[in-house]
Parts: structure tokens; C-alpha cells; sequence
């Protein structure tokens, strides 16, 4: 998937290149500063994705949006949240506010493939787009693991790491547990504890203030007694 970048800020340029570096799917179509020179980007390549900044010289991004007859999949990153209705309007994928996470920007990236897939449902069988969402790249260790979300028993924040226990490993990652809240479904995954976060089809026996997950214990913090109970009915 080619991408382009624009925005008028250098610093925006080296932070969304080296997110999307992390992604081998995706490949750097160019970089533009302002509007004039987006235009001469998509009309001289194809462009499947675009990271767009609203505020910049001569023609914010929406406008520069409004021109575009067939405009490629975008992503708007922005430091202002009073415009996230009228992207949306525009049928944007995704609004990241600045300073964004990995794991937020993954998540909005993984729309822009949820949104393709959507288009070749008929000829692709269902299975295969849910078993490949449920998937992503985590780095750890100087290493990219791939990570099945099936595979997870539990996240336990670590000073200014998060380690991510597997059935068969543990990964120590950079990204704080807040992201990992955003990324994973919250149909499968439940915040227990300001450090822990729990898939609850891996829970083997909740008792007091404590959730058994295989020979694992992880503490159940006073202020998310409210969410074990719900996911208790109510008992």
C-alpha cells in the first residue's frame, strides 16, 4: 500500500515515517508540505492512503480534501479535535490527535484494510478477513512479533514498558497499557487494574480481589471492582 504524507511540520514527517517503517506493507509514495505539491504527488502516482494535517498555508487539508474527485483512503493527524466531525463528514478512515501512539496509529491503519476488505467480501471468504484482524505486529526485543489476539492472556504494565504474556511466551514492548486498551477489542479484553489488562475468555477463576489466568494471579484494583461485577451479571 502506497502512502503520502502531508503536512507542513518536518518533525510530523520523521515521526509517521517511522511508524509506517515498522509496517512492511506499506510504501512511501512522497512527502508533501502543502497542498500544491499533494495534488502533484497524487496526480503523478497512485496513492492508496494518505496522512493528511489540517492546518497549513494557503489551503488547509479539507479543503485540499474537497477538490479531489476519487481521493485515496485518509487518515487525518492533527494536534485539533474540533474538526474531527466535518472529516468524518468527508468519510476520512480515521482521526488521530497529536501526539499519537503506535499502537493508535496501527489501529487506525488496520481500518484502512478493514475498509478494502469490505469492498472484495464477495470473492474473499469471510474467515480469512476475521482471522487477519486479529492480528498485529508488536516489537519487542529488537524484534517484530507477529501476535495472534487469541494468544493473549493477559497485559501488565512495567515502568515504561508493558509486558504482554503469551500462552507460550512473555514480550516486553515499549507501548504503554493505554495503548493496548485502544488496539484491542473490547469485546475480549477487560482493564482490571491500572496496570493490568485481561482477555476474559483466559480466566480460570476469579476469587476476591484476585483473577486466576493459568498458574498467573492478577490483582483486581478497587476503582474496576465495578466492570469484574458486570462481567460477573451483576452477582
Amino acid at each position: 500500500m502506497k502512502y503520502c504524507i502531508i503536512d507542513d511540520e518536518p518533525i510530523a514527517h520523521r515521526i509517521i515515517e517511522g511508524y509506517c517503517a515498522e509496517l512492511p506493507h506499506l510504501h512511501k509514495a512522497g512527502n508533501a508540505y502543502n497542498a500544491f505539491e499533494a495534488s502533484e504527488i497524487i496526480t503523478q502516482q497512485k496513492v492508496d492512503l494518505v496522512f493528511l494535517d489540517i492546518n497549513m498555508p494557503k489551503m488547509t487539508g479539507f479543503e485540499w480534501l474537497k477538490t479531489l474527485a476519487q481521493p485515496p483512503k485518509i487518515i487525518v493527524t492533527t494536534a485539533y479535535k474540533e474538526y474531527a466531525l466535518e472529516g468524518y463528514e468527508l468519510d476520512i478512515v480515521d482521526y488521530l490527535l497529536k501526539p499519537f501512539s503506535f499502537a493508535r496509529f496501527l489501529k487506525a491503519v488496520n481500518k484502512v484494510g478493514d475498509t478494502a476488505k469490505e469492498k472484495t467480501s464477495a470473492s474473499v471468504p469471510a474467515n480469512n478477513s476475521h482471522e487477519e484482524n486479529k492480528r498485529f505486529f508488536l516489537k519487542g526485543d529488537k524484534k517484530h512479533h507477529q501476535i495472534h489476539i487469541d494468544d493473549i492472556l493477559f497485559i501488565e504494565a512495567y515502568g515504561n514498558y508493558t509486558k504482554v504474556f503469551l500462552a507460550e511466551q512473555m514480550i516486553i514492548s515499549h507501548e504503554k497499557i493505554s495503548s493496548f486498551e485502544e488496539l484491542l477489542p473490547a469485546s475480549g479484553f477487560l482493564r482490571v487494574h491500572k496496570s493490568f489488562i485481561v482477555a476474559t475468555d483466559k480466566i480460570k477463576m476469579i476469587e476476591g480481589n484476585r483473577i486466576m489466568i493459568g498458574e498467573h494471579q492478577v490483582p483486581i484494583g478497587q476503582t474496576y471492582r465495578s466492570r469484574i461485577n458486570h462481567l460477573l451479571g451483576g452477582r
